[in-house]
């Protein structure tokens, strides 16, 4: 045969079974296996009808190409991870049903360095976001607007009530001083009552000096010119506020769009542009944060994608040379690399063809592709090399290659899809299309390595090798196994045995919160609420048959232990709501001059305010005069103060008014709408509250928190089963944790066995030795717990997202024990010095570099599995080359003339 061919367009396509064609499919064993001459025969194929194999690679490749690109969707929805036929689901999907305006909702935390300023940016922005139905389905307060704002009150203990009530009855005068002319002038003469209240004995300056301090703070920051942030509310309270009344929260049922890649992105940026033309900033004291199963989705593709390019271009370009490292030829490792290239376009396509949209765990394909796939290229092309070395002649080179590594390729390539079709009976939906993708992806590459790599070879040609390709240097090594290959692995499994105690300590994390970034907003939004023990961030809902059901359901529900709160429509109706609306009538009887619209004054000027600030300073200082004590030093402290702001600039003042009159009006409104409560039931309670607790059909939803931390895998678990003991169909995301995780684990126990099971029959099938396929799987096997004893000594616990690590183990890592396996069946000698150890060194570091690749990821879920496989491959690496020759010993028949199959 010569190097020479015909051209294209001569090619005798009636002689495609000629005898020349016969001599290149002849392997280099007289009677070679099926599988083999079926290789032999595609690659001869292929090498001879070069540039129609290439012409229709770029063909299927562009087209592949093209529909990956515009049929490329990810679907962030993580509820549909786990198959919606589990009874958990079904309970789930139920109460979805039932209201449908709490699913993938937005939250809109809103922190206020007042109560005031609190209440006016949540009521200014919900009425922004209410004028856009377009991006928004609902926009609801669940702890204000205007019933809360009326009832409020209602909603306290009688005797807090009653004190409320009194304080604020005894500042009468001061309010209405304050409401008639709510203005600098207004708010000095108000203050100065302080000094009538001294001169009249009602009090001493210091029984007064609260109020003087909290002004007199207020006005020192002004002047100093920081931002200023006054509450009117804490002047007739003996306490400052706590968090629940400095924080407001906005229910958001956003309009998304599943077609792109963060399907709420537009509505939550409208939340935040909004927040800024409203002027609600940290810089007018108050915050707002988004959290919610809609941004959350969002920030988790955000650090998906964050550094994901530049990652991505660097494995790229490390892959490449370690490639290059165990090839050595430029040509051979351009056509590695194009080969890896076309079979992850028609992946890509595939993937997206069966499953229509990615996940956040199948969009890994394109690593596992990289990181697996390019093993049978590297494999390949390695053996050619060989091959190359013994045979000058191209032609015969290559079909060599093919006769002696095409078995063990296909065989590889069978069991590691096998290993990933595994996930495919499991409920584990977002990792069973990961499964089905990468397991198609493997035939692809293993496809992909016999027809299009050979046709690059020869259209490339690659210059004769000029030396051996194994590592000669490591036959001290091998004769110390052979000598020593007892102890090995008598100690090896010694060393296993040893550690399977630590197996005892294997933990698995299933807190879903972990694999996600407490750096991105949504989840730090949400470990900040769940720290507040008022939040119910983990809640239990049960679904009563009707309204009546709800009270005899919530009485057995709050004697449980692990229970501190239960919620419902009827929470909404107060106790004692006649003996409380007495108590406000009162009040608001006494406050009725407060809001009389005929104390009104006009606005004052400028000048009047200055003189009204000199005025109330002179009172001050008159009424402290020469006395001692705490009291008269701050009433002149806050005399000097006044006299400052009235001697400052125009524009000075201009910044008091806006510290101090805004927040003023918001605490008279507030206070004139409480004093109008009405006796609230079932049929008064507004629409859209009621819609949150009765179902259109009728039936009830009851909302349990837990008692303890909320982020206590420990705590929701005796949680979660308490409630379930009382309502089976109780649902709600601890039991959605502790179901799901539940579900992974089998999922991948199941996964596990099938993998096993399916590796097993088809060695068998291929090797029909027993002993053989023990000699494959037990080096498996332990490389698996010895993986697990390591996670356990480093402090790596399972999750939902590394745990996919343990069945792909049983793919990836028979591949490496098959190549060790047949080439020991086909008599090759000093294993660690063939070829065969270099091309499964560098596939294992080429591996090892893709997943480091998702090591790296900003994504804590994918970092974790990156972490884990990367382990995984070490001790697969290491149990194929250091221990399965030592297992296997000397072959039963020595292969003369050099390496094996």
């Amino acid at each position: 045969m010569t190097e020479t061919e015909p051209d294209f367009f001569d090619w005798p396509w009636h002689r495609m079974n000629s005898a020349q064609d016969h001599q290149d499919q002849l392997a280099p064993d007289n009677n070679p296996e099926p599988i083999a001459r079926v290789i032999v025969a595609i690659v001869s194929v292929c090498r001879r009808y070069k540039w129609i194999v290439l012409a229709l690679t770029v063909l299927v490749t562009v087209l592949s190409g093209k529909y990956a690109a515009t049929h490329f969707n990810i679907n962030t929805n993580t509820n549909e991870f786990i198959s919606p036929k589990l009874q958990w689901r079904k309970n789930l999907t139920a109460l979805d049903q039932a209201f449908p305006q709490r699913a993938d909702t937005i939250i809109v935390v809103i922190d206020g360095a007042t109560p005031e300023v609190a209440e006016s940016a949540a009521q200014r922005l919900t009425d922004k976001l209410k004028a856009r139905p377009d991006l928004y389905e609902s926009v609801t307060r669940p702890d204000g607007g205007p019933f809360f704002n009326q009832n409020g009150l209602l909603f306290l203990p009688t005797p807090e009530l009653q004190r409320t009530m009194q304080e604020t009855v005894h500042g009468q005068p001061f309010l209405v001083a304050l409401n008639a002319d709510p203005s600098l002038r207004g708010m000095a003469d108000a203050f100065s009552f302080i000094n009538k209240g001294v001169k009249a004995k009602a009090g001493t300056l210091d029984d007064f000096d609260r109020p003087m301090v909290a002004l007199s703070d207020a006005l020192d920051s002004v002047l100093a010119g920081k931002p200023t942030f006054f509450s009117w509310r804490s002047l007739f309270s003996e306490t400052p506020p706590d968090r629940r009344e400095l924080r407001r929260f906005i229910q958001v049922k956003p309009k998304l769009d599943y077609a792109a890649l963060k399907p709420g992105e537009v509505p939550s940026d409208f939340i935040r542009a909004s927040a800024r033309e409203l002027g609600i900033s940290p810089a007018t004291g108050v915050t707002v944060r988004l959290t919610g199963l809609v941004p959350m989705a969002d920030d988790e593709f955000s650090t998906l994608e964050k550094g994901a390019g530049l990652n991505a271009a660097l494995t790229a370009l490390i892959v490449i040379f370690i490639i290059w490292m165990a090839l050595k030829s430029a040509r051979i490792v351009l056509a590695v690399v194009l080969s890896v290239v076309v079979g992850l376009a028609l992946t890509a396509a595939a993937g997206l063809w069966m499953v229509g949209a990615l996940n956040l765990i199948s969009v890994a394909f394109a690593v596992l592709f990289v990181g697996i796939g390019v093993d049978f290229g590297i494999q390949f092309s390695v053996r050619y090399r060989a091959e190359r070395f013994k045979e000058p002649d191209f032609n015969k080179a290559i079909v060599q290659a093919a006769a002696k590594s095409g078995r063990p390729l296909a065989l590889a390539a069978a069991a590691t899809a096998a290993g990933f079709y595994s996930f495919l009976p499991t409920d584990y939906r977002g990792v069973s299309e990961l499964g089905l993708i990468a397991g198609t992806g493997m035939f692809i590459a293993f496809f992909a390595a016999i027809t299009v790599l050979p046709a690059l070879l020869a259209v490339m040609r690659p210059p004769a090798e000029e030396e051996p390709v194994g590592y000669k240097f490591l036959a001290p090594v091998d004769d110390f196994m052979a000598r020593h290959r007892y102890a090995i692995v008598i100690s090896t499994l010694a060393v296993a045995l040893a550690g399977t105690p630590l197996l005892r300590h294997l933990h698995f994390d299933f807190n879903p919160l972990n694999l996600r970034s407490d750096k991105v907003e949504s989840v730090s939004t949400l470990l900040d609420l769940m720290k507040d023990p008022s939040t119910d961030t983990s809640t239990i809902e049960v679904l009563a048959a009707s309204v009546a059901d709800v009270a005899p359901m919530s009485a057995r529900l709050q004697k449980l232990p692990e229970v501190a709160r239960v919620t419902s429509i009827l929470t909404f109706i107060p106790d004692d709501q006649d003996a409380k609306l007495a108590i406000i009538r009162h009040a608001a009887s006494v406050l009725a001059p407060v809001f009389d619209l005929r104390r009104s004054k006009p606005t004052p000027s400028d000048a009047e305010d200055v003189a009204g600030l000199n005025r109330a300073a002179d009172a001050f200082a008159a009424t402290a005069g020469t006395a001692s004590g705490k009291g008269a030093d701050d009433a002149r402290r806050l005399a000097a103060l006044l006299r400052k702001l009235a001697a400052g600039t125009p524009q000075l003042r201009d910044e008091a008014r806006a510290a101090f009159l805004p927040p003023l009006r918001t605490m008279i409104d507030q206070l004139k709408t409480s004093l109008t409560a009405q006796k609230i039931t079932l049929a008064s309670i507004p629409p859209d509250l009621a819609r949150d607790w009765v179902s259109a059909d009728g039936r009830a939803r009851i909302s349990v928190s837990p008692k303890g931390d909320p982020n206590d895998n420990a705590v929701l678990l005796q949680f979660s089963k308490a409630v379930q003991a009382i309502d089976p169909r109780a649902s709600g995301e601890p039991i959605a944790v502790q179901e799901s995780g539940k579900t992974v684990v089998r999922a991948f126990i199941e996964a596990g066995v099938w993998a096993l099971l399916s590796i097993s029959i088809l060695l068998f099938i291929v090797l029909r030795r027993v002993s053989d396929v023990l000699l494959t799987l037990v080096p498996l096997l332990l490389a698996g717990v010895v993986t697990l004893e390591i996670t356990v000594l480093i402090g790596l616990p399972l999750n939902f997202a590394n745990i996919i690590a343990l069945p792909l183990l049983l793919g990836l890592g028979v591949a490496f024990k098959i190549y060790f396996v047949m080439a020991w069946r086909a008599g090759t000698t000093n294993l660690l010095q063939s070829s065969l150890t270099r091309a499964v060194f560098f596939s294992a570091l080429t591996t090892a570099t893709a997943f480091g690749s998702l090591w790296l990821s900003n994504h804590p879920g994918t970092s974790s599995m990156g972490k884990l496989l990367a382990l995984s491959l070490v001790c697969t690496l290491a149990a194929a080359i250091l221990f399965q020759p030592a297992l296997m010993g000397p072959p039963r028949k020595v292969n003369p003339s050099g390496e094996g199959a």
